[in-house]
């Protein structure tokens, strides 16, 4: 099932990955489930805000940019054990309905875990943009990964 392990990766690999269209009714449906507030939730009252239009929560962004990062790892059949956490995390621009996000990251450090010796622990940092280009989200993580079995 795996084909890239812990012992694979190296620091300052990079990796462009991604296409997700956000949509106007998911944006609304994330947000009144999760973060209902005005400028996620009514197309109208939005348009009054600061942010000029309906946009998704940083916590949807976040989710999507998850996606992305399952279906990469996936399609690389990178052998990823989960994360104990992120470092970082910034929005720096909202996400709008119609915005086709993609995402590059790159690995800053890895090193063997102390108490697991079958696995590695992984730091990369991820941008997060929009089809014009633009940076949208910064998050600097963590996470596992198998090392190759004996």
């Amino acid at each position: 099932m795996y084909k890239l392990f812990f012992e694979d990766l190296e620091v300052g690999r990079e990796v462009t990955f991604g296409s997700y269209k956000v949509t106007k009714e998911e944006v609304i449906e994330f947000a009144q489930k999760y973060d209902p507030q005005y400028f996620h939730t009514d197309e109208e009252l939005a348009k009054k805000s600061v942010f000029g239009g309906l946009c998704a929560s940083g916590w949807h962004t976040s989710a999507m940019l998850m996606r992305m990062m399952v279906d990469r790892m996936a399609d690389e059949g990178l052998a990823g054990l989960g994360s104990p956490g992120i470092d970082n995390l910034r929005w720096l621009k909202p996400v709008f309905p119609g915005d086709t996000l993609s995402a590059t990251a790159k690995l800053l450090e890895k090193r063997d875990s102390k108490s697991r010796p079958e696995l590695g622990l992984v730091k990369d940092h991820t941008t997060v943009f929009n089809d014009k280009g633009e940076k949208l989200m910064e998050v600097t993580s963590n996470y596992m990964v198998a090392k190759r079995p004996r």
